[in-house]
């Protein structure tokens, strides 16, 4: 019966992206666009009549609020030992996952606020993609210690911070396979303004939840130690 709730496609990532604060219907759709727009109204409506989410109805017709019940949050531990088994063990960075738009959006919700300097900064990333790669590769990021905006436009503001960026080395660094430092010395990520903010940027970034998690030694690593 758990499996039943569960088990469906895309339900672990609807599940992810409410554990992960996401309440709005768009929103959500954000973080799993592959998904279409009616299914996840199904998924979601689905969770709801097994008591996993409620929701609330919005202004004027439009869609609600979607919050986690008690029962959807002891989720959380599956969620989270969902994602440390894929950050292990499964190849994660290949050319046709990649999608730069939506791995900005994640890079929105990890920004170390606390260490962002108190005035305005202004990243504008470009980056290079697989030929087959659709959708945009050019992002502005407007930091603030009250909030960040992910700007899909020039949002008129002085450019701080530019960075030009293999998108799946950036994939990498977010994944925690390689550090910031050695995508740099490698040229697959550049990084051009002011030295103090230079210096500063990578250390806003914290990167993927699973970052952290090791992954098992290859034959391949063994050989490059022992050399």
């Amino acid at each position: 019966m758990a499996c039943e709730v569960f088990a469906e496609r895309w339900t672990p990532l609807i599940l992810r992206e409410l554990l992960a604060g996401s309440h709005h219907f768009n929103e959500i759709h954000r973080y799993i666009p592959r998904i279409s727009r009616a299914l996840l109204a199904r998924r979601l409506r689905q969770l709801e009549m097994a008591g996993i989410i409620t929701s609330a109805p919005g202004d004027k017709g439009k869609r609600g609020k979607y919050h986690l019940t008690e029962a959807g949050q002891e989720f959380r531990a599956v969620i989270d030992a969902l994602g440390a088994w894929g950050q292990r063990w499964t190849i994660r960075i290949q050319p046709q996952n990649l999608d730069a738009m939506l791995f900005m959006w994640n890079v929105r919700r990890r920004i170390a606020l606390d260490r962002l300097p108190e005035r305005r900064v202004v990243v504008h990333f470009h980056f290079a993609v697989p030929a087959a790669h659709r959708g945009p590769r050019t992002f502005w990021l407007v930091l603030e210690r009250a909030g960040v905006d992910l700007c899909l436009t020039d949002p008129g503001f002085d450019v701080d911070i530019h960075v030009e960026a293999d998108l799946a080395a950036m994939a990498k660094v977010w994944l925690g396979d390689i550090s910031f430092s050695e995508a740099t010395r490698a040229k697959k990520i550049e990084l051009s303004g002011p030295p103090a903010l230079t210096r500063q940027f990578p250390s806003w970034l914290l990167l993927s939840r699973f970052a952290a998690v090791p992954r098992p030694i290859s034959a391949m690593d063994l050989q490059a130690a022992a050399r």
